[in-house]
């Protein structure tokens, strides 16, 4: 199976803001990556991947998060 070039420029930075917020939302709330892989089943080097915009995550991931940090999804892909 051919792999898919990477995405454009602007999803990449998106994908930052993205994971800047879960970091915030995740300090805010006094939270370690460890504790939120841990509550959500991700190992802690994915957590840190998504949070640096490394790593793209799925709705269902991003979800995973939202409420593992205690916060309303949209809070963290709001623009």
């Amino acid at each position: 199976m051919p792999r898919s070039s990477p995405p454009p420029s602007w999803v990449h930075a998106e994908r930052v803001r993205i994971g800047e917020r879960i970091r915030a939302a995740r300090l805010r709330a006094a939270l370690t990556q460890e504790r939120v892989a841990l509550a959500t089943g991700l190992d802690r080097p994915s957590v840190v991947r998504i949070e640096q915009g490394q790593q793209a995550a799925t709705i269902d991931t991003l979800i995973l998060i939202a409420h593992a940090i205690g916060v309303p999804l949209a809070d963290l892909v709001r623009e």
